[in-house]
């Protein structure tokens, strides 16, 4: 490999921030389905606002595309994989100042978390709520997501090492979706035998092995395609150049997971099968949304998922998806809606809106800054002088 290769850098896609925006909305729709009570009703649009929990597996797909891809930048250019301990920190820092703000404020201001418990705020400052039957507080229901998202940023390095060893400069993407088949496979299968729980487990990081390994194998195949390896994976470019063919497929697999196949549209447990059957059209849906964002050249789509205003809304969707709960059952409190009624475009605007104010504060009060603390901190240790370099590093000092 020539030595312009090995001293690429690793080039941002500022348009996929704007796909995070794509899966907060779709996560709000869901919310409001539920709480309007479209999702469990025989309309024509139950099935489609059931479904947008979809956009959690946007988020799943697009974390393990994003995180992985510096250790696959780091394979292919055989330069240092980036330091765990820094890494950690910056994920850290990334999510809990703003989370720990949204636990806070929802247990301590929601009526209904008026009996909130020490366990109940111990469970959610940790990110340990999906550990055991009913635990989920109100507000507060969207974070079991979060709280598999952080078992994920945990295991990273360690799955690093295990899919990443060898001489190969390549990020071994089969050997990656075949242990995230075999993961999320296996876990299925236990839920299938009552091993474990529909209603516990389904929310355990293996059960989304499919979503984050599929996200994984999509870092490692772009970042081997720009460092000039594995070529028998060009049709990804080719796949990458037909936008319209990825999305019009996706909105079929889509449409299929409406129907019955995927489960029941409302708290109802699913069987095994329609779990399994659910993760693997969520994750192909959630491959072809991404796949032509991160593949594809500069087009007029793209330019505008690349724009000024998408960047910004990328930059609060975190805050969006935080946030969009509270808002919803303060809706419901101060409009005197009941559950489950209510009309449900003006409750998803009324949401969206109260959600992005809520959402830029968040940002500009506690996510930026704590993002610029984690680049600050932990610095880079200092270059030890050697013998040879002491005169230098004197003579610099007295001048």
């Amino acid at each position: 490999m020539s030595a312009s290769i090995s001293q690429r850098s690793l080039p941002r896609l500022p348009a996929l921030d704007a796909v995070r925006v794509i899966g907060a909305l779709a996560v709000i729709g869901h919310h409001v389905g539920f709480a309007t009570g479209i999702n469990s009703g025989d309309g024509p649009w139950a099935g489609w606002f059931a479904r947008l929990d979809i956009g959690v597996a946007i988020f799943f797909v697009l974390s393990g595309f994003l995180l992985f891809r510096p250790y696959a930048h780091a394979k292919a250019t055989a330069t240092g994989r980036p330091g765990a301990g820094k890494y950690l920190w910056r994920r850290a820092m990334r999510i809990l100042p703003a989370y720990w703000v949204t636990v806070v404020v929802c247990l301590l201001v929601l009526p209904s978390n008026a009996d909130a418990s020490r366990a109940d705020w111990l469970r959610h400052l940790t990110l340990t709520q999906i550990y055991q039957h009913n635990q989920l507080r109100s507000g507060l229901s969207q974070t079991w997501s979060l709280a598999t998202e952080a078992a994920f940023y945990v295991l990273l390095p360690l799955l690093v090492l295990a899919v990443a060893r060898g001489r190969r400069r390549s990020g071994r993407p089969l050997l990656i979706l075949a242990c995230a088949v075999a993961v999320t496979g296996t876990w299925v299968m236990l839920l299938g035998v009552g091993v474990l729980s529909l209603g516990l487990q389904t929310m355990w990081l293996p059960a989304y092995g499919l979503w984050f390994g599929s996200g994984m194998a999509l870092g490692a195949i772009h970042v081997s395609l720009r460092n000039g390896y594995l070529p028998r994976w060009r049709f990804m470019d080719d796949l990458g150049r037909a936008p319209l063919a990825c999305w019009t497929a996706a909105l079929a697999v889509f449409a299929i997971a409406t129907t019955p196949i995927a489960g029941p549209r409302d708290l109802a447990e699913p069987t095994a099968t329609e779990f399994g059957l659910k993760m693997l059209l969520y994750a192909t849906f959630a491959v072809l949304l991404v796949l032509p964002i991160a593949f594809g050249p500069e087009t007029r789509s793209k330019a505008v998922l690349s724009s000024g205003t998408a960047r910004w809304l990328g930059a609060v969707s975190y805050g969006l998806f935080l946030w969009h709960p509270f808002v919803l059952e303060w809706i419901h409190i101060l409009g005197h809606i009941p559950d489950f009624t209510g009309d449900p475009l003006t409750i998803f605007l009324l949401t969206v809106a109260g959600g992005l104010l809520l959402a830029t504060l968040s940002y500009y009060l506690v996510e930026f800054p704590f993002q610029r603390l984690s680049h600050r901190w932990p610095r880079p240790p200092r270059p030890k002088i050697t013998e040879s370099q002491m005169p230098v590093a004197a003579a610099s000092a007295a001048s």
